[in-house]
């Protein structure tokens, strides 16, 4: 990438960051990024087609990090502790990467987006790795990463119900699935 069109991208992420931080994605226009960053529209359209590719953007370097923390970080996030262990630490770590980024997960995962992302293909391969032995995990899986949904966390917090009550939450959640419970047909 040439240095200017490297610095222009540099300019409009941070200001997409900035506005989706204190307006929230979905009140944010291109125009609004593209004055903010200090570029005009084309340029801002050669490398971001809509709102939604720059929260993308955005989010690509925090999603990659728990990635690599999923596939090779100590227990029991990473790989070594018992499967019901592992989905509660996946449900820790996506709620604290909700909790800081909830306004960029908005602005990627509108509609039926979501299943598209390749963060969601990742985060379904996982979970589905770790409930592999119980009935119908294919099932399974897409109604345990729900709860994970960005709409229903920025719901739960606008309701007074903070991080640690969906953490305390979903542990349960995963434990009473992984547990035997979430055997019977």
């Amino acid at each position: 990438m040439r240095a200017d069109a490297a610095r222009n991208q540099a300019k409009v992420l941070a200001a997409a960051e900035e506005l989706f931080a204190t307006r929230g994605a979905a009140a944010v226009t291109m125009d609004d990024i593209a004055k903010a960053a200090g570029v005009g529209r084309g340029t801002l359209y050669r490398r971001f087609p809509d709102r939604a590719s720059i929260a993308v953007a955005l989010l690509d370097q925090h999603e990659k990090d728990l990635q690599t923390r999923l596939m090779s970080g100590p227990p029991p996030l990473g790989p070594g502790a018992p499967p019901s262990e592992r989905l509660a630490a996946f449900y820790d770590a996506m709620l604290d990467l909700l909790d800081r980024h909830v306004h960029l997960v908005l602005g990627t995962e509108v509609g039926a987006s979501r299943f598209a992302t390749g963060a969601y293909g990742f985060w379904r391969a996982h979970v589905r790795s770790l409930i592999a032995d119980l009935p119908d995990p294919d099932a399974l899986t897409d109604v345990l990463l729900a709860p994970l949904a960005p709409d229903v966390f920025a719901h739960q917090r606008s309701r007074g119900i903070g991080v640690d009550r969906q953490r305390s939450a979903l542990a349960r959640l995963a434990a009473g699935v992984l547990s035997g419970r979430g055997r019977h047909p």
